[in-house]
């Protein structure tokens, strides 16, 4: 397959420029998490700084300055806040694992020991400072070292895909590294240190609208989830993300080889404009050749008529599930559901803007160039797509 310049859309465009914007990082670290050019990513940056009816570049109000004596106090106050801070997190962290047990205790002294100050978890845990140091003097056998590399490793490799990696997909990546552990041990050593990928239960809003009288495709790919090379089967759905401002909807296009999200879009409604703006990304970024097969719902969005003219206008064949069955377009579950487990339901937008800013980053920033996928063999859908290249 022949590489092909990247195409970006303008709703792409701005969201890398807010990124920048409002998360104050640099253009050179915002263009390597998303595989730009600095050049490119700050000629955007530039064109949308002239614009001025864009609130993302007015200046902030300065706030009143406060007194020394207000200074003062709030520091206090900080100060004392982060102490007890500290001590219920010494506490929630070691009640599950100590038991009262010396050794363990100095063990979660040692493990935490660049968290916070060594005094003041002895004096929580009820242990002398002393015991913890002679304890550390102690010979250290083969396994222990061993134990205590394998875990900094584990943490390394939770903590680069901010908490969302499980023991599956930390044990893909360490063997990646040339690291010979096997699944279950570090399994076992990730629930033994309390290391967990973060969930959330699922919310539910009806997306699917399909009472019409609208043309209804044929399902051409009958659950068969394979694809032989890119651009030759594409998924496509909608899901919705909760904000203070109301529901924020996104529509997704995913590559099936490479399960790539090939386009996306984000609006306030529902209507059929969403869903065509994500497959007009889709066909500008990916250019495919007649003959695609495009799978979706039954939704009046993809069934409507102009969705079908621009599919028919790219030479792509329509096909969609059955009715009232999700298990048709379930691959789509494999990026909505680490979506909402791994990023939505731990955050608490206040603007659709800041779920937009959070969203466009998970999938073109992680998703699609971090993520491991066991679907296909712990790569990611950039390694999977320049693999068939």
């Amino acid at each position: 397959m022949e590489r092909q310049r990247r195409s970006f859309t303008e709703e792409y465009k701005r969201q890398a420029v807010e990124l920048v914007v409002s998360s104050r990082r640099s253009v050179a670290s915002v263009a390597k998490e998303f595989g730009l050019r600095d050049s490119v990513l700050r000629r955007w940056v530039d064109k949308l700084r002239q614009e001025p009816a864009s609130a993302a570049w007015r200046p902030t109000t300065q706030a009143t300055p406060m007194s020394a004596d207000q200074a003062s106090e709030i520091a206090r106050l900080r100060q004392e806040n982060e102490r007890l801070r500290m001590e219920r997190d010494i506490l929630k962290k070691s009640i599950a694992n100590l038991c009262r047990n010396p050794d363990m205790s100095f063990r979660f002294i040692e493990d935490h020991r660049d968290s916070y100050p060594v005094r003041l978890m002895c004096a929580v845990l009820e242990v002398s400072p002393a015991g913890y140091y002679a304890w550390r003097e102690r010979p250290v056998s083969e396994r222990t070292k061993s134990n205590a590399t394998l875990l900094a490793a584990i943490r390394q490799a939770h903590r680069a895909s901010r908490g969302r990696y499980a023991s599956p997909r930390v044990h893909a990546v360490l063997r990646r590294q040339g690291r010979g552990a096997s699944r279950g041990r570090i399994e076992r050593m990730m629930r033994r240190h309390g290391i967990r990928a973060i969930t959330a239960p699922p919310r539910r809003v009806r997306t699917t609208d399909s009472r019409h009288d609208l043309p209804i495709a044929l399902n051409l790919i009958a659950r068969d989830f394979t694809a032989e090379a890119p651009n030759r089967v594409w998924l496509a759905d909608i899901t919705y993300i909760p904000t203070a401002e109301g529901w924020l909807y996104l529509a997704a296009v995913m590559d099936l080889f490479s399960r790539k999200i090939v386009g996306w879009a984000m609006r306030d409604h529902m209507q059929v404009e969403l869903a065509s703006a994500a497959l007009t990304m889709a066909i500008q970024q990916q250019r495919p050749q007649a003959g695609l097969i495009h799978h979706s719902d039954r939704g009046v969005q993809y069934a409507s008529h102009a969705y079908r003219d621009t599919l028919t206008g790219a030479g792509i064949a329509a096909s969609m599930s059955r009715k009232a069955d999700c298990y048709d377009n379930a691959p789509m579950e494999s990026f909505f559901h680490p979506l909402k487990t791994e990023l939505v339901h731990h955050r608490d937008y206040k603007t659709r803007a800041e779920a937009q800013r959070d969203i466009f980053a998970f999938i073109e920033g992680f998703y699609n160039r971090t993520r491991l996928h066991s679907a296909i063999g712990y790569i990611t859908p950039i390694e999977m797509e320049l693999k068939a290249a």
